[in-house]
């Protein structure tokens, strides 16, 4: 893993928050997670436009050594691997909700363009 995890000292409950979250992406796929419960790798980098297959795995590792995300791994040939949210990372995206509405406000107020998720394929 490319980042050494933070454990504390913390100066308050934003500083440790924020340091399970840093990243570019962690809120993304937190949001995709919850959206659509179980994804598999390439479903996320889909859906994640932009996003790195690097950077990608190296967020998913960080958010499941927090608790945040479960990966299963099937006994398969090909292997498949599916990601998910934990109760815990259930929890932090409610957390994030409010932020989002900051964030949706934000950019009505401020005229920001926007970028279309990617389109989900269906099972």
């Amino acid at each position: 893993m490319a980042g050494v995890l933070r454990r504390g000292p913390y100066i308050c409950g934003i500083d440790a928050a924020l340091d399970v979250m840093s990243g570019k992406w962690k809120g993304l796929i937190l949001w995709e997670l919850d959206s659509h419960r179980v994804r598999r790798f390439g479903e996320l980098r889909r859906a994640l436009a932009g996003v790195s297959e690097k950077m990608l795995t190296q967020h998913l590792r960080e958010m499941e050594a927090d608790g945040l995300v479960h990966r299963e791994v099937y006994a398969e040939v090909p292997p498949r691997v599916e990601y998910s949210l934990t109760e815990h990372g259930r929890t932090l995206n409610q957390a994030l909700a409010a932020l989002g509405d900051w964030g949706e406000e934000r950019m009505r107020r401020e005229g920001c363009a926007t970028v279309e998720a990617a389109p989900t394929p269906s099972r």
